[in-house]
């Protein structure tokens, strides 16, 4: 029986962003299912949207015995601290070189990690992990849309695949499709030519959603590309927001000869360069987004829905920032609801003082972004919750979910979310959980950027996308910017970044 050895390890992370990621929040997991060992990996990977999940259930179709090591996930946020890295892989690594006699490797990964000693953490991944397979044995892993992949990536891993879509409803999808490829691998002693390729200029997150073009069809040019010639090719708009030489789209291609990747790559580097002009759109202030939102909703039959992307906490954003919420307040918005704001004084204080009291609380805004502060009001306790739920949209697709003590405060006619764990506003239930029904408000402001959309669009009239202070600004440009490699431009057409000074080695990244 053919045996392969199955890990998970994904972080996200914003350089810029407040808070970083430590072993207790990978235990925890924010959006993702909590951290799993052993036997356990393989019950938790199951009929959810994850790549692993996908992998085990195409596994189980071809008859392979999997031996499963961890599985790891935390919410974006800043750098993945030493000690988190360190645990996490030692117990992979461990798994698999104790796994006895095994015919490949498959992981599931981000491709966006940057730690404290490593900025590309998952180079670092795939080199500890192919030191302790061997240079013969198939490693595959499967990325996010938003990697930042690196040359060691590619050198590493016999293939790479990436999600195709954003809101990312594809994950397990991406999953099977690394098992449909290591089949392949295991048929044969040969590998695959392999082509990488990185654009020059990075794409702000907002523009990179697969529903709208001109993603979509670059997506549907790149599936119709794939054949037996190139069984596998990826684009991967990248994740702006790493301070490090690889930050930026990639595409990578697998042929059977070098020729056929390298044809594949360039056509999609050519159909993405000629859209440069297109990774663009509106965005509004707050102030201006919510009134506008409040003229549309005069005539509405559904919701209208703003992101507040900037406080994004699948960016890095802490989902604490109080702008969007001053501004439905100020402008006396009605029939509005806002969430999840992260702060788990404020639930605490809501579940002391109980149901239908009142109470005075200096709300989020304790992440240190400038331009925000916490919002110091009376609020009305609507109704409590201990903050466990099923998310059953098709992003989190069924997952389980565990936001901690949790309520739905109210000032005006201004409901919020307010929770004690992090997980981006991707699902209706994570209104409901807390007794408001998303379907009955006029307006709704969502700490999201575009994973919001899998489960929202269906319901709303109209999506407004609002820039109030955070962690992950819009604008790809007004980032501080001092390690990405010479030339790329900061957003589309933007200018080209130039180094102020000589870059950082890896041994003296920020600790």
């Amino acid at each position: 029986m053919t045996r392969i050895a199955v890990g998970g390890f994904l972080h996200e992370t914003n350089t810029f962003a407040p808070t970083k990621a430590t072993y207790a929040d990978f235990v925890h997991g924010g959006g993702w299912p909590a951290m799993a060992h052993g036997p356990e990996v393989l019950k938790v990977m199951r009929k959810i949207n994850v790549g692993l999940a996908g992998f085990v259930e195409a596994a189980d179709a071809n008859g392979w015995e999997l031996v499963p090591t961890i599985s790891a996930a935390a919410s974006p946020s800043a750098h993945v601290t030493t000690d988190a890295f360190e645990r996490v892989m030692k117990e992979m690594v461990d798994g698999i070189a104790n796994a006895g006699p095994i015919d490949a490797v498959y992981l599931d990964l981000h491709g966006a990690m940057v730690t404290e000693q490593h900025d590309d953490g998952e180079g670092e991944i795939l080199a500890r992990v192919r030191k302790v397979i061997g240079k013969d044995l198939p490693l595959v892993a499967s990325l996010d849309l938003h990697a930042n992949v690196s040359p060691e990536m590619i050198a590493h891993a016999d293939a790479l695949i990436a999600y195709r879509t954003y809101p990312h409803v594809d994950m397990a999808d991406t999953g099977r499709a690394c098992a449909k490829h290591l089949a392949l691998l295991l048929q044969t002693s040969e590998r695959f030519a392999k082509a990488f390729r990185q654009l020059p200029f990075l794409i702000p997150i907002s523009w990179q959603c697969t529903n709208d073009q001109p993603t979509r069809g670059i997506y549907e040019r790149l599936a119709g590309l794939e054949s037996d010639a190139v069984p596998t090719l990826s684009f991967a708009p990248g994740f702006p927001a790493a301070d490090f030489p690889h930050c930026g789209p990639s595409v990578f291609a697998y042929g059977r000869t070098q020729a056929d990747a390298d044809a594949a790559a360039d056509r999609i580097v050519a159909l993405v360069e000629g859209h440069e002009d297109d990774f663009d759109g509106r965005i509004y202030s707050p102030d201006d987004g919510v009134r506008l939102a409040m003229e549309l909703a005069k005539s509405a039959t559904r919701p209208i829905i703003i992101a507040d992307t900037q406080d994004n906490p699948g960016a890095g954003g802490d989902s604490d920032t109080t702008g969007m919420l001053r501004a439905l307040v100020r402008n006396n918005a009605a029939g509005a609801a806002t969430g999840v704001i992260y702060d788990p004084e404020s639930a605490k204080a809501a579940h002391a003082a109980g149901a239908g009291a009142t109470v005075t609380l200096a709300l989020g805004g304790k992440s240190g972004i400038p331009g925000d502060a916490p919002y110091k009001e009376i609020f009305v306790v609507e109704k409590l919750s201990d903050g466990k739920f099923v998310a059953p949209g098709p992003y989190y697709g069924g997952r389980d979910m565990d936001m901690g003590p949790s309520a739905c405060l109210r000032i005006g006619d201004v409901r919020v979310v307010v929770g004690s764990y992090k997980a981006q506003l991707a699902d209706q239930a994570m209104y409901r959980y807390v007794g408001i029904e998303p379907t009955e408000q006029k307006i709704l402001v969502n700490k999201s950027s575009v994973h919001f959309r899998a489960d929202f669009e269906p319901i709303a009239e109209k999506l407004l996308i609002c820039a109030a202070p955070g962690a992950m600004p819009a604008d790809t440009a007004a980032l501080p910017w001092t390690r990405l490699r010479p030339g790329i431009r900061l957003k589309p057409n933007g200018p080209a970044f130039t180094p102020s000074a000589p870059s950082r080695s890896k041994s003296s990244v920020r600790g």
